[in-house]
């Protein structure tokens, strides 16, 4: 049965997607058969991985068939989620891809009864045919951040290392104590990861040691440095282990996906 991660801050620019495509991309090289899910509207780990959002946008006509099919119809129940999920070119790892869109499913499921629990029936359909599952969820606390709380085994954390790396935090905290308490039981907190991290400066270093004192183990040994490469890596559609896997950048990366290995065992 596959492990279920979600990714999540409310606090938008704390890396992600960046992260979530990495990790995907890290854990499918180590073998594991991965399916990451595109949860925010944004769609930026779509297009992180090298598909076309307008196309799909183009090419889909609603009731015909799946083509062009997104998280936007899975959301509204008229397709289910195997149908929408696509192979990339990277062995082991799939995308389950999303457009703008899914902004207005969001809207448009608002009032249904069964609206909290749509991703978790959809994955319950597939999950079988995967190690592991990440999900990246909005820079938000909305509908679908909570459906991807209830979905996951476990929530991941990325927090900036810079100002208010903390702001919203304890808000996400209480919304995951809520869902543990009343939806999902076994939801645990996997690891707070410390991104754009530069050790060169003492705010950097001030800020993790925050979050150490916060989280204490929970925080994960990898940091996720400043870097050039991770940077220009999404611009070019591939993951930065993809774009330059001897960067500072996709060392880390690999070594987080090693370090959740070794916390889901």
């Amino acid at each position: 049965m596959a492990k279920v991660i979600c990714i999540t801050n409310q606090k938008g620019g704390v890396g992600k997607t960046t992260t979530a495509v990495n990790l995907a991309f890290y854990l499918a090289k180590e073998k594991f058969k991965t399916l990451l899910i595109d949860f925010d509207p944004q769609g930026n780990a779509t297009s992180g991985l090298g598909i076309d959002k307008a196309a799909l946008e183009k090419a889909y006509e609603p009731g015909s068939n799946v083509a062009g099919a997104s998280m936007t119809e899975v959301m509204l129940g008229t397709i289910g989620l195997l149908p929408i999920i696509q192979e990339t070119k990277y062995k082991n790892l799939d995308i389950a891809p999303t457009t703008p869109q899914l902004a207005n499913a969001e809207v448009e499921l608002t009032k249904d009864n069964s609206r909290f629990m749509r991703l978790k029936e959809a994955v319950k359909m597939i999950e079988g045919n995967y190690d592991y599952i990440i999900i990246d969820s909005p820079p938000s606390l909305s509908l679908l951040t909570v459906n991807g709380m209830i979905t996951a085994d476990y929530l991941l954390l990325p927090v900036q290392t810079e100002f208010y790396a903390m702001e919203g935090v304890s808000q996400l905290l209480e919304t995951m104590k809520l869902i543990r308490e009343r939806m999902n039981p076994n939801l645990k907190l996997l690891g707070v990861l410390a991104t754009m991290y530069d050790k060169r400066t003492s705010l950097s270093i001030q800020v993790l040691e925050e979050v150490e004192k916060y989280f204490k183990d929970k925080v994960f040994k990898t940091t996720i440095p400043r870097n050039v490469r991770v940077a220009e890596a999404p611009s070019h559609g591939v993951p930065v282990g993809a774009y330059d896997k001897f960067s500072k950048g996709a060392k880390a990366y690999r070594n987080l996906a090693r370090e959740v290995i070794e916390r889901t065992k």
